[in-house]
This record gives C-alpha cells, structure tokens and sequence, in this order.
C-alpha cells in the first residue's frame, strides 16, 4: 500500500505530529509512506522513519495556482502508484481532493480542527474537510461538529483521537536533574510553583486569561509560556506589555519553542489548556496527564472528553481568569492524578491511533493494490 499524506509544512504542531505517526505505522508495517509539505523541522524525522517527504507549497492559498498544484499531485499519483491520498489541511486539501479524484484514488481527510465560518464563503472553503470518502474526527465532539457544519453522513466519519507516545511521555523515563536544569533555564527559582503552558503563541490559546489569572496568585507561582511565537511578534510584545503593567516582570517566561516537551511537562508541577477557542481534541491534556501532571482546562471541546474533572484534573468556564486560578489553586484536592496515566494508555495512546488509521486504509484499499 503506497499512501500520500498532504500537509502545509512539518513543523511543531499536533497536525503534523499524527502525520509522522503515520508514517512510522505504515513503514512498520511494510507500506510506502509519502508526505508532500512545504517543509520544515520534522522532515529529517520523516525520513528516518522510511519515509519519502516531497517538497512543495502545497499549502498556497493563492487560488491562481490551483491546476498546478492539482497537475503536481497528479503526478506523485501516479509516479508512486498512490493507492490513498490522506489531505491534513484546507488549503491543501483542495488540490489533493481533485487530484485524487482525477486519477479515482480514495480520498480521506482528517478534520483536525474546529474552523471558525462566518460567512457562507469561509464555510464552502471548509467544507473540503468533509469531503474525503472517509473522515477521520480527533473527537467525539469534532464528529457532532461536521456533522452539525456540513451535513456529512455519520457513517463516512471516523473518530480517532490523537495519540500519546506512552514511551516518551513516561515520567519513568525522565531525568530529574535534567527537568531542574530546565526550569533553571527558563528562570524559575528553586522552590516555586511552576505553571506551564505549552502552545503556539496565538491569541486563542489563552496566554492572556493566563496571565490575568497569575495576578490573582501568590507571588511563588510562576507561569511559562511555552511555545513557538510563528512571526506573531505583535501578540509577544503585547503579552510582554501585559506581564509589565500587572506587575509579574520576572514571574512569566516565554522560552520559545522546545522539542523536548515530555521534560518540560516533569519540570512542571501544574499544565494549564485555558483555549478561548474550543479545541479540538485537547493533546496536551493527554499528554500531561500521561506524565503524572495535574491539568486544569477550558471546559469545552476536547478536552472535556481528556479531561475528568475532578480526577485527573480540573475544567473551568473559559475565558474566567478567576476560575482558571481557583482551579491551579485547589490541585491539591485532585483524587486521580497518577492514575490518569492508565486511562490515558486506554483511550489516548499513539500505538491505538496507529492501529485504527491503518485500519481506515485498509478498508478502502483492493487487496490487489496492496
């Protein structure tokens, strides 16, 4: 079995995470994994897995370039002998959806997040997204969204929740000196309550409600901000400006990007999801919970099926910085922290992930062609 995966670029994200998982099940497994992206940090991974990257801006939105794009894809098609064309994003998408149709391929698609359509416009432009001849959810909550959004049959989706790598995340597996030199690194003293938010930094991922919610906290508490900025230089200065005028210089962190993230979650001792936005599945709730961390999330999307309040962690009103920092305060009195690892292995693992999209090919693949 030959698989094209198509994605914008390969760079830090939970979209392009599952696309290499993938790629390591389908080479394990004995089949031909493609990728066609723009490029980026995770290729040399990619290929080190056995897989084949192709490099392309396949995910232009410049409508222009559209028969291009469909003629490139085309060719890797037929080139390879792609037996499924698995599209990742929108912009993308469009092109592999005619490409594949062009040369009768199987088209999935996996609807990785909630798109926001304000007009009949932008919901058009979605809606490729549920096109594919099987739709792959992250979430039950994703699911009931496609089908409220686009009216797709019930019986083309697929939930699949996205993966934890249980080896990675594994606090067994941790250095403990390492995860010290790391919140030294980042500038948090010995001692202190370290609250960490790991995400892009981009408005909806509430770095703002968490920075009004560490003005409510003792000055002991220390907030990082964990993630790649992505040329959003405006929002860094204004969160910067933000930390200045409540008084917390010296007290919020933004280190950039870290690929080692199972470390900076056992460095941690509380990991906070407080989206504005629905997210759509609520990975680093699983993930934190896999190393043994408490999490306090939104209370919606996702991460209500990741996160059971009360147990594992605790769900707040999103948006509400009192709330947000009621919850990091009263962790304590959370009674299923180091059991969330078992329900975590149970439901959210990598290895399950991997086994269920193998499966969705399998079914839409001719044994001939494998």
């Amino acid at each position: 079995m030959n698989v094209l995966q198509i994605l914008p670029e390969l760079n830090a994200g939970g979209v392009e995470r599952t696309a290499v998982e993938t790629v390591e099940a389908l080479t394990r497994a004995g089949h031909a994994a493609h990728v066609l992206s723009a490029g980026g940090r995770l290729v040399p991974e990619v290929e080190a897995l056995g897989g084949v990257h192709h490099s392309a801006d396949i995910g232009s939105k410049n409508i222009i370039s559209v028969p291009w794009r469909i003629a490139g894809v085309r060719r890797l098609i037929a080139e390879h002998k792609i037996n499924i064309v698995h599209a990742r994003s929108r912009a993308p998408a469009w092109p592999a959806m005619f490409a594949a149709r062009a040369e009768r391929v199987p088209f999935v698609t996996t609807y990785h997040g909630i798109y926001n359509a304000k007009s009949a416009l932008k919901r058009g432009y979605n809606a490729v997204m549920a096109k594919g001849d099987i739709v792959i959810a992250n979430s039950n909550f994703t699911s009931a969204h496609i089908i409220r959004e686009h009216g797709t049959d019930p019986d083309k989706i697929v939930v699949i929740p996205r993966g934890v790598d249980m080896t990675v995340f594994d606090p067994a597996q941790i250095d403990p000196q390492q995860a010290k030199a790391r919140r030294a690194a980042w500038g948090v003293p010995d001692g202190a309550k370290l609250i960490l938010l790991p995400g892009r930094l981009t408005g909806w991922k509430g770095q703002r409600v968490a920075i009004d919610a560490l003005a409510k906290l003792d000055s002991n508490s220390h907030l990082v901000l964990l993630g790649d900025a992505q040329g959003r230089d405006g929002y860094v200065a204004e969160l910067k400006a933000k930390v200045e005028r409540l008084g917390l210089s010296g007290r919020v962190h933004l280190p950039g990007h870290d690929a080692d993230v199972a470390t900076a979650y056992f460095a941690a001792d509380i990991i906070i999801c407080p989206s504005t936005d629905p997210e759509a599945f609520g990975r680093t709730a699983a993930e934190a919970q896999a190393m043994g961390r408490p999490v306090v999330a939104s209370d919606h999307g996702g991460a209500v099926e990741v996160v059971d309040h009360g147990i594992t962690g605790w769900r707040f009103q999103p948006g509400d910085a009192g709330a947000l920092a009621d919850a990091i305060a009263n962790v304590d009195q959370l009674s299923g922290v180091f059991a969330a690892r078992e329900r975590v292995s149970e439901r959210f693992s990598k290895a399950a992930l991997q086994t269920a999209v193998l499966n969705v090919y399998d079914g839409l693949v001719k044994p001939s062609a494998i």
